[in-house]
């Protein structure tokens, strides 16, 4: 078993969703609630050693529900290892989740396109506001129900 997996299903067991193990990559679906707890979890275990945190990704389902999801992309350099982790927000046109920034300050910015792009709101975030859209630009162009023609 994967050291990261079965890390969450001891420290968190109620939170691990789906574990789902492709040709050697594993990715774990875990509750948002507890997102950064776990993220710290994966970062500072003896076994894990996620120290750096490569990608992370707004992600838009719809039609199906819940629509809105972020992607989390971790690798140990220490083990050689590396893990997607995922989670899905409660359905809602202004999700939330909690902001990594605090656990891999490389967090930071990936939050803040996701912001800019999909409209997911990270909640702690030292300086959300818009990255590559100008201030005042309306929607979010990500969505799969965003015009395709603009605003």
């Amino acid at each position: 078993m994967n050291k990261a997996v079965a890390l969450l299903q001891e420290k968190f067991p109620e939170e691990v969703v789906e574990v789902v193990e492709f040709r050697g990559d594993t990715a774990i679906e875990v509750k948002p609630d507890r997102l950064v707890s776990i993220c710290a979890a994966l970062k500072d275990g003896h076994d894990t050693g996620f120290k750096y945190l490569s990608m992370i990704a707004g992600m838009d389902y719809s039609p199906a529900s819940p629509r809105f999801g972020v992607v989390y992309n971790l690798y140990s350099h220490k083990h050689h290892d590396r893990i997607t982790l995922k989670t899905r927000l409660a359905d809602d046109l202004a999700p939330v989740i909690d902001s990594v920034a605090k656990v891999w300050s490389t967090a930071n910015w990936h939050e803040r396109e996701i912001y800019d792009m999909m409209g997911i709101r990270f909640n702690g975030h030292p300086d959300l506001r818009r990255i590559l859209m100008p201030a005042d630009w309306a929607g979010y162009p990500q969505r799969k129900d965003y015009p395709l023609r603009g605003q």
